[in-house]
């Protein structure tokens, strides 16, 4: 770090600055004593982070104070909430415990506090330290959600203040942002935090592409400005000869949802046309929302032609976060597709405050998806048999994927996720209907259980007392519920057989003469590659192993230890780290000292030499090298940060690695040829694969080449776009496959 002079002083009425900024922010919700607890939890912090500094040289304690912040001003939450934020690290990281806590402000602050603090220790060696800090934090949600709303904060302040971190280190928190906590913002309502959470991870993870998209936008904000008061104007005039009082506002969409939406539709920045919304928010009476809301929605209309299919009606149907808002998509005067999102003051606090606002809104809410949210994240906590990687998967699988609005035979409606099938409904219903479940009726049609429902289906479940759960069910269920369910009914079924296995294995070794003990059962466990005992039983029950398997251990004769299940320590990665590799080849340096150590490209994303990379420490296969925007590289550096290492090129060889290219046109006579000279001739590149397709006059081709680096790439598809006919290339990652953890 460099050297810099501390001005004390400064810094102090800095601090005091800030500290009163905070309790202006905390006026709306203060009641009498508040301003004394924020004092005295404010007085706690800035002693016991006196001596800590940030990465950025900055006393610690502006970090606490900019949660806090943050909690009151952007999500506004109450005082017992910006105590426990002035408060979140200091059990974690000074000598202050729980108990001097609950001593001071009582039980309710020590259990958030405690839900904030990280776990120390490790528990599992296979397991994630950040998979069991997210439970950890989710389990105390189930109890206050207030321990998620601060840890949001927290989240945001450290991304918007991340420049000082290692490259390595912004990288994974920036996944588990993605991957983890903007799609909890999002769910909770918080649509302000989660864009902004969103932006910032791309502005780490993909600088290039959100420097572009920034300065587009930059570009044209004088002429969006423009548009957007001709649009508002005519609608302003009618909404106020029709006595309707409103606040017309444009905004234009995020950066991550426009790259979100090329990346989507495979477009360049020029025909994503939505780039804004336009925002009308109505001050309307309670009783009177919904009939403004769609007497506003008609004058839209009227003015300009909507997109029959892009109407969303969240007023008659909220989402489970509690949003409520009507959107259309309509025709401009200029030929240019505009959102409008139409919602009174209530509604937009709830979108803008999320969770905080919900409650104080609570009793005019008829029916509350958020507490139907809490109630299902509580469901998920309580199946004792996942492990935190595998919850961390059912939670994001289930609670952060939109939902889908199924009716039952009598008419109720029940939220499923998306893509969620018959089986899952049975499940949502009751356990018992699911475990019996033999088909369904959707809208009269008999369908099988695997059937995936759509939006607004009718759903009659069709029971048998003889079904019971099969192991081929968790291949379509989606729901955590349904997959905890089965997963249990088939532990119980298998715990069965394995009983009766045991008496079998018994007799069959009293026949070999061979002792029933439990070092031989290990033995044979592992002699058979089994995980457990029970494993053994049951196959022994099933008929997978017999007598002559049996009698194949005894001849082997040799002894087999019982070695602990395969896990990866950090000694471990330390060893694999220090292999260094033979000189022919090396083309990248890993590590924090840059090593040049033995690593394996991935398949599932190609890296080439110039992608911006990451090494990832792997249990049988040492380093694997992954591009940071591989489609599998969130989700390993969120659950798996600990193995993530710095990768760097180092263009020392003219190595050939092998990438995919999608090639589109417009078919014409030569155009292979003409592409294939380009690609062979021109430019020496070799070629492993080419298939082509036509259908009614439209070329398209995937070309596996080997290229040098990304620049030599970028040459390549400038050069084929050159091609007569040829409209569009793209690199594409040649394996589309998801990889297992233990890669």
């Amino acid at each position: 770090m460099k050297d810099y002079i501390i001005d004390l002083e400064a810094e102090k009425s800095e601090i005091l600055k800030r500290y009163r900024a905070l309790l202006r922010a905390c006026k709306p919700t203060m009641k009498k004593g508040d301003k004394k607890m924020i004092r005295q939890a404010f007085d706690m912090a800035v002693e016991n982070h006196k001596d800590m500094r940030r990465k950025s040289g900055e006393p610690y304690i502006y970090h606490p104070i900019a949660v806090a912040q943050i909690a009151a001003e952007e999500i506004g939450l109450g005082t017992t909430s910006i105590v426990c934020a002035l408060l979140h690290d200091v059990v974690e990281d000074t000598h202050i415990s729980l108990e001097d806590i609950e001593r001071e402000f009582g039980k309710k602050c020590a259990k958030i506090i405690d839900g904030l603090t990280k776990i120390s220790g490790v528990f599992d060696a296979n397991s994630s330290m950040q998979a069991e800090n997210f439970r950890k934090m989710l389990l105390t949600l189930a109890d206050d959600v207030r321990v998620i709303l601060i840890k949001l904060a927290d989240r945001l302040h450290n991304m918007r203040t991340m420049d000082f971190m290692p490259r390595d280190k912004q990288l994974k928190i920036c996944s588990e942002t993605v991957y983890l906590y903007a799609p909890l913002a999002h769910r909770l309502g918080l649509y302000a935090i989660k864009s902004e959470l969103e932006d910032l991870s791309m502005k780490y993870m993909e600088p290039e592409t959100y420097k572009f998209i920034a300065q587009k936008l930059n570009e044209k904000k004088a002429e969006r400005e423009l548009f957007i008061k001709e649009f508002i104007g005519p609608i302003n005039k009618i909404l106020a000869e029709q006595d309707l009082h409103a606040n017309v506002l444009g905004r234009p969409k995020s950066i991550h949802s426009i790259w979100t939406k090329m990346k989507k539709k495979g477009i360049p920045f020029e025909e994503v046309y939505d780039l804004f919304a336009i925002r009308i928010v109505l001050d309307s009476k309670p009783e009177n929302e919904k009939a403004d809301s769609w007497k506003a929605y008609s004058i839209v209309t009227d003015l300009y032609r909507p997109n029959p299919d892009r109407l969303r009606d969240w007023i008659s149907s909220p989402k489970a976060n509690g949003y409520e808002s009507l959107h259309t998509t309509v025709m401009g005067p200029k030929g240019q597709w505009v959102e409008v999102q139409i919602r009174t003051q209530r509604m937009n606090e709830i979108a803008e405050k999320g969770f905080a606002a919900h409650w104080k809104y609570k009793e005019s809410s008829s029916d509350s998806g958020l507490d139907q949210w809490v109630q299902k994240v509580r469901e998920l906590l309580s199946n004792p048999e996942a492990n935190a990687l595998d919850f961390l998967d059912d939670f994001k699988m289930n609670l952060f994927s939109d939902e889908i609005f199924i009716f039952t035979p009598k008419g109720d409606l029940i939220q499923l996720p998306i893509e969620a099938t018959a089986l899952d409904f049975a499940f949502e219903i009751h356990s018992d209907i699911g475990a019996r479940c033999i088909g369904a009726k959707v809208n009269h049609k008999l369908v099988p259980l695997s059937y995936k429902l759509q939006n607004g289906d009718q759903v009659e479940v069709i029971t048998s007392g003889k079904q019971t759960p099969k192991e081929d069910w968790l291949n379509f269920v989606v729901t955590a519920k349904a997959k905890a369910k089965i997963k249990s009914s088939l532990k119980e079924e298998k715990r069965k057989i394995a009983e009766d296995g045991k008496e079998i294995l018994e007799r069959k070794l009293k026949s070999l003469k061979i002792t029933y003990n439990s070092d031989n059962i290990y033995k044979l466990s592992y002699f058979f590659k089994l995980q457990s005992t029970q494993d053994l039983f049951y196959n022994v029950a099933k008929g997978i192993i017999d007598l002559k398997d049996l009698k194949e251990f005894v001849a082997s004769e040799k002894v087999v230890e019982q070695k602990p299940q395969q896990n990866i320590d950090s000694e471990k990665i330390q060893n694999i780290i220090k292999q260094v590799k033979s000189n022919d080849s090396d083309v990248l340096l890993i590590g924090e000292d840059m090593q040049k150590i033995d690593y394996k490209l991935s398949n599932c994303c190609n890296p080439i030499p110039g992608d911006d990379v990451f090494g990832f420490v792997t249990v049988s296969d040492g380093i694997k090298i992954h591009r940071t925007n591989c489609p599998n590289a969130t989700k390993l550096m969120s659950s798996f940060g600990y193995r993530i290492v710095k990768a760097k090129w180092n263009s020392q060889k003219q190595l050939a690695f092998l990438t995919g290219l999608k090639i589109t046109g417009i078919d014409e006579v030569g155009l292979i040829n003409n592409l294939t000279q380009v690609i062979s001739n021109d430019f020496k590149v070799n070629m492993r694969s080419i298939t082509m397709d036509t259908e009614d006059g439209i070329f398209q081709g995937t070309i596996m080449i080997y290229v040098n680096d990304t620049q030599h790439l970028e040459n390549l598809i400038k050069k084929i776009k050159e091609v007569k006919g040829i409209t569009d290339v793209l690199r594409f990652d040649s394996s589309e496959e998801t990889i297992s953890v233990k890669n």
